[in-house]
């Protein structure tokens, strides 16, 4: 967490701190708060996310090691009010132990937060690299009960050398994903807020639906004890009449089995009824809420300047290769491509759309993708090319065979110089040739 002095603060001293968020997980005893501490930094990337790292899930025979707490409990505790869950698996050891299925299955209900990493992919090859993808989204699917496919993000996150950078491109533009991902919880954390108070109302409208029941059914006298065993064995029954009865979806009541151990500690003739006026001024409260949530006012952040200079991804590569060069960057190649422009018989200095078809379709491209590269190099649309729009189609030809994508307009950097506008790069680009 962000703080002005770095340091440590242990976890007894956390839960007390009426500032900090964590007071509730007194509740979970000494043994997790003697493992709980808070890191403090002046960080920049702080000052808008917390980061909550949990300890490694144990595996093989680690497995019979009691923590000394309920551990799926503290995960679903965190799960319930974080903004972003991130499994981490690594390449070479993609096996979930009971552990973490446990672990994960105290994520119920926050499938939406969930993302998965599959770090250090730099250590397998291409071929390798979709076997271990296929391989983890297997072992996701029994684990993870949902339709929906998991977003994983692949790469190598940490600073040390890829071992194997055939997949360089793909890690780069993944771990960019990654980071924006991060980089927009802050921007939208008041439509979160908004979409958990939403949810958190829901959950309780339905527990008063349920409780009120109990209550109903519950005998004045004689036999409470007995009716109490019925209602809690018909539980799953009772759900599906409220179901209907009130149009709830299945999958905002609670789990059954867990709302079962709960009931047995509970006196159902103390319940109280189901007041009306109270379910409505709930749902009222909701939509007053929404009408005055603010717009987001978070933007940028610390990951965005990452993604400036000579090191942010794509940088110099594919279309934006030149732009910050003096000279024009066709022009180096430009002698090459000018001898085929010559042997293609041109009139008056420009060959015509006929001629330029015939030598752009040796590259294979398909013809929706050489009629935008056409549209790009034929600067001033007159339906030829002189040599230095030749140059600038073979350019975007070559961009778009190396596996870039080509731009809807024309960076001004890839402008022929006696296109552009500028008389100053025109000379500049003269002095150059000379």
């Amino acid at each position: 967490m962000y703080g002005d002095n770095e340091g440590v603060v242990p976890g007894n001293a956390l839960v007390v701190d009426p500032k900090k968020p964590f007071r509730k997980l007194n509740a979970f005893g000494n043994s997790f708060l003697n493992r709980f501490i808070c890191s403090q930094m002046p960080n920049q990337v702080l000052q808008s996310i917390s980061i909550i790292d949990t300890p490694g899930i144990l595996s093989g025979e680690k497995q019979r090691i009691s923590r000394g707490y309920d551990f799926a409990e503290v995960l679903r505790w965190f799960g319930e009010r974080v903004d972003r869950i991130i499994l981490l698996f690594d390449a070479h050891k993609l096996d979930i132990s009971d552990e973490f299925s446990e672990a994960i299955r105290a994520f119920k209900g926050q499938d939406d937060k969930i993302r998965v990493v599959l770090n250090k992919a730099d250590q397998v090859d291409t071929q390798q690299l979709m076997r271990v993808y296929g391989a983890l989204m297997w072992s996701l699917g029994k684990v993870i009960n949902t339709p929906e496919v998991v977003r994983v993000y692949l790469g190598s996150f940490w600073a040390k050398p890829l071992q194997n950078t055939e997949n360089r491109r793909l890690f780069e533009a993944e771990s960019q994903d990654l980071f924006k991902d991060i980089q927009s919880l802050p921007r939208n954390a008041a439509l979160r807020k908004l979409n958990d108070l939403i949810k958190r109302a829901r959950l309780a409208k339905v527990q008063a639906y349920i409780i009120s029941y109990l209550k109903k059914e519950m005998p004045s006298l004689f036999g409470r004890e007995k009716k109490k065993e019925e209602l809690i064995m018909r539980l799953p029954e009772i759900y599906t009449i409220l179901q209907r009865e009130h149009h709830i979806s299945p999958g905002d009541f609670p789990n059954v089995t867990k709302m079962q151990d709960m009931l047995q500690h509970y006196d159902f003739s103390k319940f109280p009824s189901l007041k009306i006026k109270l379910i409505a001024g709930l749902m009222s409260m909701i939509r007053d809420e929404e009408s005055k949530l603010p717009p987001p006012m978070v933007s940028g952040g610390a990951f965005e300047g990452s993604q400036d200079g000579p090191f942010g991804h794509g940088y110099g590569e594919g279309i934006s290769a030149g732009a910050d060069a003096e000279d024009w960057i066709i022009g180096r190649e430009k002698h090459r491509y000018d001898e085929i422009f010559y042997m293609l018989m041109p009139i008056n200095g420009k060959i015509s759309g006929v001629n330029a078809k015939k030598e752009m379709m040796n590259s294979r491209l398909p013809n929706t993708v050489l009629g935008k590269i056409w549209k790009l190099a034929d600067c001033d649309k007159d339906g030829m090319l002189d040599d230095e729009e030749f140059a600038l189609a073979q350019h975007l030809i070559k961009i778009k065979l190396e596996g870039y994508e080509l731009p809807s307009e024309l960076p001004h950097h890839l402008v022929p110089p006696s296109h552009r506008k500028n008389p100053t790069a025109d000379a500049m680009y003269n002095h150059s040739e000379d």
